[in-house]
């Protein structure tokens, strides 16, 4: 049976037209996913770019933040040092370091100070508060001092005298004692800076035990060094607050009240500290300190 050539033309045109819609269409979607894949590409790029100027941002905010408070820090110790004001939680750190210091004597007499806490048992305070002074000591009816005790938290402890300076009386370059306690004590040390300058109208706090009332704190300004080597200032040197401390600014245990002026408790006297004096003290690192007249 024979087909015509119309038949045979029409049937390869239909193939040919199949044949060329299927490679549209493959072409087509084809060409559509690669613009799919081409947007994705592109919302990754934007959404990547879009987070990282959203860090930058936040960076850039934190740092503005932590640079707003550092510059507010640095305000406040401006201030403070400008003023001469002391941080309430520093000073409430510092009174931890200082114990109320009771001796008494061969007449059976109490006296009664202030001792500070350096670490490993020892405590810094004035010689007159734990060893008689005087020219006639060797007197049988002499003056001693036969026990020495410092009070913690309510606790009695005694305490020997390890070092001493040379004073023979109160108010002297030579009026300082090491004492250390027997059994194991629980306190802060204190930082102890032997190179303070002691300029003039320079802010201290003063720490001791006034009139055995506990600790108590006074604050002052720096007077002037005397011929030899102590410094005037007016803080209250009430009966009991030697061998408490003076602290600079900073925190640091700078000297010790050694005494007062008669019949005024305003003007008292500060014993800067000095490297000789921590001798006999293992472990306790203090700084230069500039050389002054020690009286030895």
């Amino acid at each position: 049976m024979s087909v015509s050539k119309p038949v045979v033309y029409a049937s390869i045109l239909a193939a040919v037209a199949l044949v060329a819609y299927a490679v549209g269409s493959y072409a087509a979607t084809w060409t559509a996913e690669l613009k799919f894949a081409e947007s994705d590409a592109k919302i990754a790029a934007l959404r990547g770019e879009l987070m990282g100027q959203i860090a930058g941002m936040r960076s850039r905010s934190e740092e503005r933040a932590t640079g707003a408070a550092g510059s507010l820090e640095e305000v406040k110790r401006q201030i403070q040092a400008e003023m001469g004001l002391f941080p309430v939680k520093l000073l409430r750190e510092r009174r931890e370091s200082f114990v109320e210091l009771n001796t008494y004597d061969n007449r059976g007499r109490l006296n009664y100070g202030t001792a500070g806490y350096l670490g490993n048992g020892y405590f810094i305070t004035v010689k007159h508060g734990v060893m008689a002074l005087g020219d006639d000591l060797e007197r049988s009816d002499a003056r001693r001092i036969v026990s020495i005790e410092i009070l913690d938290k309510g606790k009695k402890i005694k305490a020997q005298v390890v070092d001493a300076g040379n004073a023979n009386v109160e108010v002297h370059p030579g009026d300082w004692a090491i004492i250390k306690v027997k059994k194991p004590i629980d306190l802060p040390p204190l930082r102890v800076d032997t190179a303070f300058s002691y300029d003039f109208a320079e802010p201290v706090v003063r720490l001791g035990n006034d009139y055995s009332k506990g600790i108590i704190l006074s604050t002052g300004y720096i007077g002037q060094r005397t011929s030899n080597g102590l410094v005037t200032c007016l803080t209250d040197g009430h009966p009991g607050v030697s061998g408490g401390g003076v602290l600079d600014q900073q925190g640091s245990l700078v000297g010790i009240p050694v005494g007062r002026m008669e019949g005024d408790f305003r003007f008292s006297f500060i014993l800067p500290l000095r490297d000789d004096m921590f001798r006999k003290v293992p472990g306790l690192s203090v700084s230069s300190a500039v050389p002054v007249p020690t009286g030895d």
